[in-house]
């Protein structure tokens, strides 16, 4: 990990966050004609019988640190494809997670499931930025965003044929999620200041979530087990990112989380 905690932080990050964005803001014209000239993005996945697994590309994280240096986007991300994943998410954050939307743009080229851009978006400029390296849809997080810019940036999302996944950690940012009219909600179970895990809590506010709302559960997810737990909670997707992430065989890692039937009807 980073030797200056400071740098970890949910601040440091969306400061270095911010500083990414001015730098993109004379851009902002190229980036729209590039979004406006891409094909249309593949459609996210819907639920189906069995809890879609969405296989993460990241080489390392503020809360693990190095995870695998050396990961080849491409390679990786054409594995999890064989193993069943039914999108693909990219870290775009180079300072704390090592990505880029380099990394973005090969991967989308490179599969034929959607990819997910995730990254701290706090600006529309990232928004075009995305669409142009090809991805389907944009994490948005709740936790960083207030209620009228996660409603202005889920809107700009959509308008640009991508589907807003707004992340959520408590009941309240769930409710400021459900107001800006979410295409799919995220549930993350790891809290982004402590980067402590609590599955339980996790599975609380899965059932909060409307059942006309697709929901995927985010973080601390290992093992089959683990996709069963957060079935039984009413889970229609899982993010998988390190364990995942740091095998040497990640088309086999993710064979063995796909499969485990959905249970639709736990949530109202």
């Amino acid at each position: 990990m980073p030797d200056n905690p400071r740098a970890t932080s949910l601040n440091g990050i969306l400061a270095v966050t911010r500083s990414r964005v001015a730098a993109l803001e004379g851009r902002a014209k190229q980036l729209e004609r590039a979004a406006a000239a891409v094909p249309a993005p593949r459609p996210f996945p819907q639920p189906g019988p069995t809890v879609g697994v969405i296989a993460e590309v990241k080489r390392r994280s503020p809360s693990q640190g190095a995870i695998r240096e050396d990961l080849d986007p491409v390679a990786h991300a054409d594995a999890y494809e064989r193993g069943g994943a039914v999108a693909v998410s990219v870290l775009t954050d180079e300072a704390h997670f090592g990505g880029s939307i380099d990394d973005l743009r090969r991967v989308s080229a490179s599969i034929s499931v959607p990819v997910l851009r995730k990254d701290f978006v706090i600006d529309k400029v990232q928004i075009p930025e995305a669409r142009a390296a090809g991805a389907s849809a944009v994490l948005l997080i709740a936790r960083v965003l207030k209620a009228a810019e996660l409603k202005t940036l889920a809107t700009a999302v959509r308008e640009w044929q991508m589907v807003p996944l707004i992340e959520v950690h408590t009941a309240n940012e769930l409710e400021a999620a459900l107001d800006a009219g979410p295409s799919v909600i995220g549930v993350k179970a790891r809290d982004l200041e402590s980067f402590v895990v609590d599955l339980g809590a996790a599975e609380k506010l899965l059932a909060r979530v409307p059942a006309s709302v697709p929901v995927v559960a985010e973080s601390g997810v290992e093992t089959r087990t683990d996709v069963e737990r957060l079935a039984a909670a009413g889970a229609d997707f899982v993010l998988v990112g390190t364990s995942v992430a740091r095998q040497v065989d990640p088309e086999s890692a993710v064979r063995g989380l796909v499969g485990v039937k959905r249970h639709a009807g736990v949530r109202t």
